[in-house]
């Protein structure tokens, strides 16, 4: 695992955007929890740090394709699942693994 960010540069409700390895991660805080997922829609690569956060899910800005922000899953189109990395915290450090 890779020490990504802060948990204070990732505010309740915010989003940040990090690169791993050379590809882009969107970190999304929701009420504490930290979810990582791929920056790009697997529909048709829109960026997800547009995205809209509600309810565990994040729509994307272009199609409003909605994924889990568990399982990267999209019940509406199962063949288009966005890429989802473990995260872990170490203090105030955001952990990814990618």
């Amino acid at each position: 695992m890779v020490v990504v960010a802060k948990t204070s540069e990732v505010p309740n409700f915010g989003k940040k955007v990090v690169t791993v390895s050379g590809r882009e991660i969107l970190l999304v805080n929701v009420k504490g929890t930290l979810f990582a997922v791929e920056n790009e829609c697997p529909h048709q690569g829109s960026p997800m740090n547009a995205a809209v956060v509600k309810d565990g899910y994040i729509s994307c800005p272009r199609h409003g394709y909605r994924f889990n922000l568990v399982d990267g899953s999209c019940a509406e189109h199962p063949e288009c699942v966005l890429t989802t990395f473990p995260v872990q915290l170490t203090g105030d450090d955001i952990l990814v693994e990618a």
